[in-house]
């Protein structure tokens, strides 16, 4: 992008920062902007998306806006930004984290570490926990965890299809010529809806207070699970990493994840083996071995629980444009 496009796109985050009452300049000089668009619905709400891609290493502290008693909703690298690929090497070169889905109150500062050379996507709603109880109306019960301002909560959530395809209707269909800031908040509130939809699904709220160094020791659990997905890690591991015994991490994590460790590890697992199925051509049974199953009856039995569908009838799901066909 060219300089003046550059300018440009700083002045609109500027724009919407101002009416929030934070301050960014610092910020932006470690990042390459790609796109960014920004809506504000004073007092009790905000939204902001774009890509950019990060010239230098840079630890990011959040702050408070004025969102009365905020909360954050960010949802990390869930769709695909290629502009300017063709023509920028080092963006096409660069590498990009793992997706996620997190909620964190804004009153507690929070610390966003990022890599240089790193491609960054995210959409983010800031809103008032007032005015998301009043909206959630009786279903806030469910939630209360949320309202508590004496409560340092932290969640993850995955990624579900219908909070995938409302994020890319937010980032890819044309901004409508007419009433652009109504429709951003209507389709903020779609968002909201099919996470709230599926954090319902959650057996228990969160409960217990969480620190800086509980949450960073869950995260650790947690980047260890996914740098072996073929061969699950022994409790015993994990407890040495997190720093805590087997039922305090057991409980912390299904606060965080809302599963289970072995349960996260499987989930994860099998959407690596879609992955491997719908992108690297793998056959079921390629994938079933690659993934640690010497056994292909418990692969499929295991894949459809996670996945809800057999292997095999998902890879038919992909095989309308001749790709492979023979999985067995």
């Amino acid at each position: 992008m060219n300089e003046q496009g550059n300018k440009y796109i700083d002045s609109r985050i500027f724009q919407f920062t101002n009416k929030l009452g934070l301050v960014l300049e610092r910020e932006l000089e470690h990042f390459q902007v790609n796109f960014f668009k920004g809506f504000t619905f004073l007092p009790d709400m905000a939204m902001h998306f774009g890509s950019f891609f990060t010239t230098s290493d840079f630890t990011r502290v959040t702050g408070k806006s004025h969102i009365t008693d905020g909360i954050g909703f960010v949802f990390h690298n869930i769709f695909e930004d290629n502009a300017d690929d063709e023509t920028d090497v080092r963006k096409t070169n660069a590498t990009t984290e793992p997706p996620y889905v997190r909620i964190f109150p804004y009153a507690i500062s929070q610390k966003m570490h990022f890599k240089k050379n790193t491609r960054v996507t995210h959409v983010s709603i800031s809103i008032s926990a007032e005015y998301l109880k009043n909206f959630l109306k009786e279903e806030s019960e469910h939630f209360l965890f949320l309202f508590d301002s004496a409560n340092n909560f932290w969640i993850e959530e995955l990624m579900t299809d219908d909070i995938l395809r409302t994020v890319n209707d937010i980032v890819k269909k044309e901004e409508p010529g007419t009433m652009s800031s109504f429709y951003y908040k209507i389709k903020a509130m779609e968002l909201l809806y099919h996470l709230f939809k599926s954090l319902r699904n959650r057996q228990n709220a969160v409960g217990q207070k969480l620190n800086k160094k509980e949450i960073e020791a869950v995260y650790l659990v947690r980047d260890k699970i996914i740098s072996s997905l073929s061969q699950p890690s022994t409790i015993a591991e994990l407890k040495l990493i997190a720093g805590m015994n087997e039922l305090k991490l057991r409980r912390l994590f299904k606060q965080v994840f809302g599963m289970g460790i072995y349960d996260y590890y499987q989930h994860l697992r099998m959407k690596e083996a879609a992955r491997l199925l719908r992108e690297e051509k793998l056959t079921v049974s390629e994938a079933g071995y690659q993934m640690g199953f010497e056994n292909l009856g418990h692969f499929t039995k295991v894949f459809e629980k996670h996945i809800g569908k057999k292997p095999k009838k998902y890879v038919q799901c992909f095989n309308v444009t001749g790709t492979r066909s023979n999985a067995k």
